[in-house]
């Protein structure tokens, strides 16, 4: 992922604020105890954003955009926010794509035989394969958008429902205890 996309996602974060107050390069940067002029270089793609920075600004802002930015560019996986010319994001079109893949992922997963090991696969079941989890991850990207824009129209905090989320893994011992 190109770094700008961090780095703007910082900017509009920093400029476009509707839960708390606009901030200038100078106030965001004191807030995160860093130089203004490095603040710059995070917007400005020049330097990566590093891990503890980009946890502070996440806990600040709680943006879901950010949140896939800042995954993608920390493991070049996930989902990235889709900006361009055939993206309508407006909740009535994100819930209807999603619906669509949804259903999508179901018909390929349906037929799909999980039942021998994935080891054996003949060529022909491991193109099926793949093309089940490239449908999945459609649906995963979809999914994502989902959340961020119902959690920002609707001011709902995303880190809160994860950490519901992981609360209830945790008590259902799907996972250890988190901090």
């Amino acid at each position: 992922m190109n770094k700008s996309k961090v780095g703007g996602s910082i900017k509009e974060m920093r400029s476009h604020n509707t839960q708390e107050k606009l901030y200038t390069q100078e106030q965001l940067s004191m807030e995160l105890n860093v130089a203004r002029e490095t603040l710059s270089k995070y917007e400005n793609g020049r330097s990566k954003v590093p891990v503890d920075i980009s946890l502070t600004l996440m806990n600040k802002f709680d943006n879901p955009r950010f949140a896939m930015t800042i995954r993608n560019e920390y493991t070049q996986t996930g989902s990235v926010w889709l900006d361009g010319p055939n993206s309508d994001l407006h909740r009535a079109s994100v819930k209807e794509k999603l619906l669509e893949e949804m259903t999508e992922a179901m018909e390929k997963l349906s037929k799909f035989s999980m039942s021998k090991p994935l080891k054996n696969l003949q060529h022909f079941e491991y193109q099926s394969l793949e093309s089940v989890l490239e449908e999945l991850i459609e649906l995963q990207t979809a999914v994502e958008h989902m959340v961020a824009v119902a959690c920002e129209e609707a001011n709902i905090s995303l880190t809160e429902l994860w950490d519901r989320h992981y609360k209830f893994l945790s008590s259902e011992g799907y996972i250890g205890g988190r901090k």
